[in-house]
């Protein structure tokens, strides 16, 4: 089984970055806007359009507010395992650290995720960028 990990440290409150992690239908609004293009909710799903065209059904496994984590997963015909998570972890009063990991099968499509987490990252840091002082 694949693993991706992704370690980002954001310029924004770890409250701040969690309100628009758990802002499951927001997406492309306040999260990786650019990256994802159109976000709907389906009951306890979220049907994501990204940038490149790709459609994925996304299902809400968990949302803990108390540990700042989302879980979701992914399954169709392409993907026979993908779970994510996402937590969000206050560094100072002013930065938070983003640990975002994903588990999929098969293997051969990693390289393929991985490159588009590398995009979404960037997205990340364009919507929260560093404050001026």
């Amino acid at each position: 089984m694949a693993s991706i990990h992704n370690d980002i440290l954001l310029p924004a409150p770890a409250h701040v970055v969690w309100d628009a992690v758990r802002d499951f239908g927001a997406l492309h609004e306040r999260l990786v806007p650019g990256f994802v293009t159109a976000c709907t909710l389906d009951g306890d799903a979220r049907i994501v359009t990204f940038a490149n065209g790709a459609v994925a059904r996304e299902v809400l496994v968990d949302c803990n507010d108390a540990r700042r984590r989302l879980v979701y997963a992914i399954s169709n015909e392409r993907l026979k395992h993908y779970s994510a998570s996402v937590q969000v972890i206050a560094e100072a009063d002013d930065k938070s650290r983003m640990i975002w990991t994903i588990d999929m099968l098969p293997n051969d499509l990693a390289a393929y995720v991985e490159g588009q987490t590398r995009e979404a990252v960037m997205a990340l840091h364009r919507a929260f960028p560093p404050v001026a002082a």
